[in-house]
């Protein structure tokens, strides 16, 4: 039994050490202080994660997207310095520890190489903002809304609002087409009508059929004018501005309403014929 009382245990103590009154004293101590380090630290890591989201809405101007993000990693660096608090107050060397999971961070690293690439491309995504939550835009071929930009992938409704995951790295590393960044766009059509009609009257037929929507915008002025002369037909081409959350109906409706427009008018519309001769 003596001998076993002499053994030592932990950190040069003995077993007799470690039962003593005064190591049990120091030990409730360590785990108090630890419990109260780590109570301070998690309110103090909630608090300034709410104080920079909330900074992120007060401002309109700003993403709360961003904000979301910087509040995160603003807490679990708090929360970091805190876990190294509490092994401090037991005695733990935190040199070692911090090398410890520095090697081990290394080790998950290349295991996770995939991984990282989309989170690195994501912490790119959410500071540099070259899409939004709710821009329409176009990736690698892929055209939707964006709905939400996480750490790992970007999610999109399609036109079809079909949910559309697309991981980050290939977000990050592809070419994005904003069709939302501008307030206006400029709709472009080629309007053909046969030789035999009067320019004149189709270019006024044209102008006066767009210019009647309430959504063509006067200024900056419109372009119409012919722009081929083609097999079959003489090309009008006709550039409009419009707001960019109608371009896509806008540049339908017009469409068919100059169709109509120049049916009406006597406008002959050509297409392509071929002749086929017997012998």
């Amino acid at each position: 039994m003596n001998e076993l009382l002499t053994t030592e245990i932990w950190q040069g103590k003995t077993l007799a050490d470690l039962l003593s009154l005064d190591f049990l004293v120091s030990t409730a101590g360590s785990v108090l202080a630890a419990i109260a380090i780590l109570l301070l630290g998690w309110t103090i890591s909630a608090w300034l994660q709410r104080r920079v989201q909330n900074l992120g809405r007060k401002y309109k101007h700003l993403d709360d997207m961003l904000f979301d993000f910087l509040s995160s990693i603003v807490r679990y660096v708090v929360l970091g310095f805190t876990a190294l608090f509490v092994l401090n107050t037991f005695g733990v060397q935190t040199t070692s520890v911090v090398a410890v999971i520095g090697a081990a961070g290394l080790a998950i690293g290349l295991a996770l190489q995939g991984t990282l690439s989309n989170v690195a491309a994501g912490v790119m995504l959410i500071l540099f903002r070259p899409i939004k939550m709710g821009d329409f835009v176009d990736v690698g071929g892929t055209m939707g809304t964006v709905k939400a930009i996480t750490l790992n992938f970007t999610e999109l409704a399609d036109v079809s609002n079909v949910q559309v995951i697309i991981p980050n790295s290939m977000v990050w590393g592809n070419i994005i087409t904003n069709y939302s960044t501008n307030k206006m766009r400029r709709a472009e059509w080629t309007f053909g009508v046969g030789y035999g009609a009067s320019l004149a009257s189709a270019e006024k037929i044209i102008r006066e059929t767009i210019m009647a929507d309430p959504r063509s915008k006067a200024d900056p002025e419109p372009f119409i004018q012919v722009n081929n002369l083609g097999d079959f037909s003489v090309d009008f081409l006709v550039r409009v501005w419009v707001e960019s959350a109608e371009f896509f109906a806008y540049q339908a409706d017009m469409k068919r309403a100059v169709k109509e427009a120049l049916d009406n008018g006597g406008v002959d519309i050509p297409f392509p014929t071929r002749t086929v001769i017997q012998s």
